[in-house]
């Protein structure tokens, strides 16, 4: 059994764990989120506690595996529906940063056009100046997603640091060509 999957998950009482029909839902404050069971598993609620247990059905390894999964999955909905997700980038280049468009953002990072990026349901990007961005939402994978996606238009770079990076990410600095 998998050490991460026999914890139980706490759930707080604005919050509800349904599980039905091959799938679990978690619906809170903001959001409501949904995950496929897998056959090796299932989800108990009782008392405010949820618990996955094994069913089993599959390999003994695969069950281990998929048990601490679903567990991971189940805690991540839970702490999203409550609290939610966040990443901030931040834009490092002179004349480069970001603008609102609509619900999404456009990003002037030296380009001979804007790159334009629109939020999937349920995430949404902040500007907090021309140079931050916060993209935060309930579902973790996707806030993730987005903001790897928008980093990866202009990763940073190691000899003169600018691109757009996550807050606290360190880019380690390469020294350039010497004239020797």
């Amino acid at each position: 059994m998998s050490r991460i999957g026999c914890q139980p998950v706490p759930v707080p009482a604005n919050v509800t764990v349904s599980v039905a029909s091959g799938e679990f839902s978690v619906k809170g404050p903001k959001g409501e989120l949904s995950f496929p069971l897998l056959p090796e598993v299932s989800v108990e609620v009782a008392d405010g506690i949820a618990k996955v247990v094994l069913t089993g059905k599959g390999s003994a390894s695969e069950a281990s595996a998929r048990h601490g999964l679903v567990r991971a999955h189940l805690a991540n909905m839970v702490q999203g529906v409550t609290e939610g997700y966040s990443k901030s980038l931040e834009i490092i280049g002179v004349g480069w940063g970001a603008k609102p468009a609509g619900q999404g953002i456009d990003l002037e990072v030296g380009f001979c056009h804007p790159v334009h990026f629109d939020p999937p349901t349920g995430i949404s990007i902040a500007l907090d100046s021309q140079t931050k961005i916060t993209v935060s939402g309930a579902d973790k994978q996707a806030v993730g997603q987005l903001a790897a996606n928008i980093r990866r238009v202009r990763p940073p770079e190691p000899y003169k640091g600018k691109g757009i990076r996550y807050q606290d990410e360190f880019v380690r600095r390469k020294v350039g060509k010497s004239l020797s």
